[in-house]
């Protein structure tokens, strides 16, 4: 059955998000982020678009995207990121920490991968050492498969993520060490800054420049 609000563990997820980004700098804001071609404040504004835009308006804009998700998203967040201020975007965020916003077929699990995979997109870019809390990456390391990584796009080819902060693998092959956190961040296509990774397969997936 549907809810009309979010669960406590998303609702935290956003109040901590928002406590984190209310404590950046202008510059912070106009950081590049993990997300390729994002800065923070797109990011933001891409986590906080359901929360602004209606069903209908967000189908229409995937009309004009030619169906197309992620073009209309990043147009969507390139747009809104001139329009508003880090500051009415961060209250945009404030004032829907318990908005039922799922993606399709996502559930609230969805909704916390999201809003967790983004934050940390921000968070580790920026070098902020913001830790998620276990619960909540339990909640999201557990729905991680091979669906999931079709959708980045990831090579994971022999390689095996092998988390060093708790008991958690992925695939198999050399290991690749590094937090759940960063390595759910691999997961999800990203490159990270220096010194996450280890292993033999860590220049594959670690940002250079």
């Amino acid at each position: 059955m549907a809810r009309d609000t979010a669960p406590d563990w998303v609702a935290g997820e956003r109040r901590d998000l928002a406590s984190m980004l209310a404590g950046l700098t202008p510059e912070q804001w106009d950081a590049p982020s993990l997300c390729a071609g994002w800065r923070t404040r797109e990011v933001i504004a891409h986590i906080t678009m359901p929360y602004r835009l209606s069903t209908p308006r967000i189908l229409l804009k995937m009309v004009k995207a030619r169906g197309k998700f992620n073009r209309m998203s990043d147009a969507q967040a390139r747009e809104d990121a001139r329009t508003l201020t880090a500051d009415a975007l961060l209250r945009t965020l404030e004032e829907n920490v318990t908005h039922p916003w799922t993606p399709p077929g996502g559930g609230f699990e969805g909704a916390l991968s999201h809003d967790v995979i983004h934050g940390l997109d921000v968070s580790v870019a920026l070098g902020l050492g913001r830790r998620v809390p276990d619960d909540r990456l339990d909640r999201v390391l557990g729905g991680v498969g091979p669906k999931h990584v079709k959708y980045f796009g990831v090579d994971l080819t022999d390689v095996q993520l092998t988390a060093d902060d708790r008991t958690w693998t992925f695939g198999a092959g050399a290991p690749l060490r590094g937090s759940a956190q960063d390595l759910l961040l691999v997961l999800c296509g990203r490159r990270l800054p220096p010194g996450h990774l280890s292993g033999e397969p860590s220049a594959r997936f670690t940002a250079t420049g």
